[in-house]
């Protein structure tokens, strides 16, 4: 027998039961039985605004799968591009299709020239790398008008390739303008996280080798940061998608969402906040704080987790295998000291504060030797695929334009008041 719940007008005694589905209940019979009457949901924490068959997360059981596939696996055996190309295809891909898409993309890592020299070299010489990228995505909507017919599958293809390929060219380049530095041009005999690396770090070389285990450690946390679900940069993404938009300004959009501290500036709080604690000594005056309310633990707990985040215990291998390499970084040990503390105390047991995955990331992009203003953007460099991946689904299921309804809390019907006559 299908489980449903049955929903009771008491103003009228009438009913209507409604089928429980996917684990969720369709709201057109709620209209239907009390129309004009909202369902409130601030930040949508119990609607669902979409049925997508791109990213699964379990947070009760601490789960993360992309197109089915758990994250563990992709994590250890697959690429980033590969897991790009699952998350917009759907399926992983043969040995010939998987070729096809890494020279695409390879071959579309360039920028126009004038996106460069006249565009983001017009930025003011200490702006914010993120800022630039978000304006810097957006522009390309005006270097590719095609892009705008976006009912046309090989269009849509084509402007997905070029977004995957050049997020990882603007956002050095961002980075290089910043800190003064010469911009560098892709290396096509590179793979994707290694040319990305050479693009940030050469100088004079004429080639610049990335050590292989940072470029793989790179890539898991590429993988890692593939996709998750309808987060806030997504439901941006989704939003403006409705609208049919072009892809470009719809990836600024969920850029800019990214932007925020709430979103995409996780990790570099949890630097900060490591580097106020100093110390390992200083870490339980520290906790006890929290304690009090009168600090937040940076990188423990998650609006969708309520066990260990699965992608927490992968990064945390990953730091072990990137320090030893670029040697230890000194926060580590406050960290792992802070984690040992949280994780026996019954404070936050209780409440389910594990860690989640941008507790560690901030400590490998830093011993990587990536500034904090590049944590956020390294974060759009891999999620622009969930991004796409989301844009195409929406396209494809003929979603309607958002448009959330509310509850109006303002004043009554009133009458304009000439100004010589207002209090």
């Amino acid at each position: 027998m299908a489980e449903s719940i049955t929903i009771t007008d008491n103003r009228t005694g009438e009913s209507v039961e409604i089928p429980i589905v996917d684990g969720g209940v369709d709201a057109s019979a709620w209209r239907k039985l009390l129309p004009n009457v909202w369902f409130y949901d601030e930040a949508f924490m119990t609607t669902a605004a979409t049925r997508s068959a791109i990213t699964e997360i379990d947070g009760e059981a601490g789960v993360l799968r992309y197109r089915g596939y758990p994250i563990e696996q992709l994590a250890e055996r697959s690429t980033y591009l590969e897991v790009a190309y699952l998350l917009i295809h759907g399926e992983l891909p043969t040995q010939s299709q998987y070729e096809a898409w890494v020279h695409d993309i390879t071959y579309h890592t360039y920028i126009h020239e004038n996106v460069r020299k006249r565009f983001l070299e017009g930025f003011h010489h200490d702006a914010h790398p993120m800022g630039m990228l978000v304006s810097a995505v957006a522009a390309l909507s005006t270097f590719y008008k095609d892009a705008k017919n976006i009912m046309d599958p090989e269009v849509r293809h084509k402007q997905i390739v070029r977004l995957i390929a050049k997020m990882p060219t603007l956002a050095a380049a961002c980075h290089r303008f910043s800190v003064g530095m010469p911009f560098v041009y892709p290396d096509n005999s590179l793979g994707f996280t290694a040319n990305f690396l050479s693009m940030m770090w050469k100088v004079a070389e004429p080639r610049y080798d990335a050590n292989p285990a940072l470029a793989k450690a790179l890539d898991v946390l590429f993988i890692l940061h593939a996709d998750h679900e309808q987060n806030c940069g997504t439901t941006a993404m989704r939003t403006v998608g409705s609208a049919h938009a072009d892809p470009y300004v719809c990836v600024a959009a969920a850029t800019a969402a990214l932007y925020g501290p709430r979103h995409g500036g996780a990790n570099e709080a949890v630097i900060r906040m490591l580097q106020e604690i100093g110390s390992i000594d200083e870490v339980d005056a520290y906790i006890r704080r929290v304690k009090a309310g009168e600090i937040k633990l940076q990188g423990f707990g998650h609006r969708v987790y309520k066990n260990y985040d699965p992608r927490a215990k992968i990064i945390k291998q990953t730091a072990d295998e990137v320090f030893a390499i670029t040697g230890r970084n000194p926060l580590l040990d406050i960290a792992l000291k802070l984690e040992e503390v949280a994780l026996s105390d019954d404070y936050f047991i209780s409440r389910r504060l594990y860690p989640n995955v941008d507790f560690y990331s901030g400590l490998i992009y830093q011993a990587m030797g990536f500034p904090l203003e590049m944590f956020t953007v390294l974060f759009a460099i891999p999620r622009v695929a969930g991004w796409l991946a989301h844009w195409v689904e929406l396209l494809e299921q003929n979603q309607k334009i958002a448009r959330p309804r509310q509850l109006y809390i303002g004043p009554g019907p009133r009458d304009y008041v000439p100004m010589d006559q207002r209090g």
